[in-house]
């Protein structure tokens, strides 16, 4: 693996580039297709969540802008640069700029918290132990988990194992964070705690999120946009603000999907065009 440093780093993208753009895209399994013509750009500093009904392709497509598979068609951006056409040393250095989170977690159960947050910055940079001790702590404080650097995630509950996830995804700073499912499976005041860390990680690191969730009242407090799927139409109903959409959109089934969320409080309830 290739050391990232701070004077290592990828050059930033240029003035007015998208932190992700999704350029004519079909992706699926094989010869299945789950998702077309998909079209889609999303700017620095937004918190956009990926949503739809169950088998609608959320999961997939997120699965394909992180790289993990290739699409049938089509290109994916990150921060300008194309991770579909990208040789194996470029992807390296695409992926180096973003962190993920996934549903479960996905700590290593026999590491404890702290060594699982440095594992990244082990083995992706030349930092000193000292230095990767400070950031560690740095970053368990981030998602209010100071002092836990010495437990095992089995010592944990599934709240603050989501938030050791989070520390992770930030291990080496990035820009652009990808959080699956966040909220699932906790009960609704850990979920709204979870909801108010995101927003102080957008707030304190300037992050671009993309979330794929199916929580209601999680999108309605966190995201300032929406994409939302369809699986009969096999690609994007509508795009937009989550209040905006439920109270405004065109498609029936965008406005019933989300009613069934309430009159929460958004993060945006008017559609940006700029």
């Amino acid at each position: 693996m290739t050391d990232r440093n701070d004077n290592a780093a990828a050059a930033p993208a240029a003035k007015g580039t998208p932190a992700i753009e999704v350029r004519d895209l079909v992706i699926g399994y094989g010869s299945r297709v789950v998702l077309e013509n998909l079209n889609f750009r999303i700017e620095p500093g937004q918190i956009v969540t990926i949503l739809g009904g169950s088998g609608c392709g959320k999961s997939t497509l997120l699965k394909h802008i992180i790289g993990l598979h290739k699409p049938i068609r089509g290109d994916i951006l990150i921060n300008g640069r194309s991770i579909v056409s990208a040789d194996a040393q470029e992807k390296r250095s695409i992926v180096s700029e973003f962190g993920v989170a996934y549903q479960g977690g996905a700590l290593f159960r026999s590491l404890s918290v702290a060594e699982n947050i440095a594992l990244p910055m082990e083995e992706l940079t030349n930092w000193k132990r000292d230095e990767i001790r400070k950031r560690v702590s740095e970053k368990l404080a981030l998602v209010h988990l100071n002092g836990f650097e010495d437990y095992m995630p089995s010592d944990l509950s599934g709240g603050m194992i989501k938030r050791a996830a989070f520390a992770r995804a930030l291990a080496l700073d990035p820009k652009l964070l990808f959080f699956d499912e966040p909220s699932a499976g906790l009960d609704p005041l850990t979920s709204d705690m979870l909801d108010n860390v995101i927003l102080e990680i957008r707030e304190k690191t300037h992050a671009t999120i993309m979330m794929v969730t199916h929580e209601l009242p999680s999108i309605f407090r966190v995201s300032d946009r929406v994409i939302m799927l369809s699986a009969e139409k096999k690609g994007i109903v509508d795009d937009g603000p989550p209040a905006y959409l439920r109270d405004h959109s065109a498609d029936e089934y965008v406005r019933t999907f989300l009613s069934r969320g309430g009159t929460y409080k958004s993060n945006s309830t008017e559609p940006d065009h700029a």
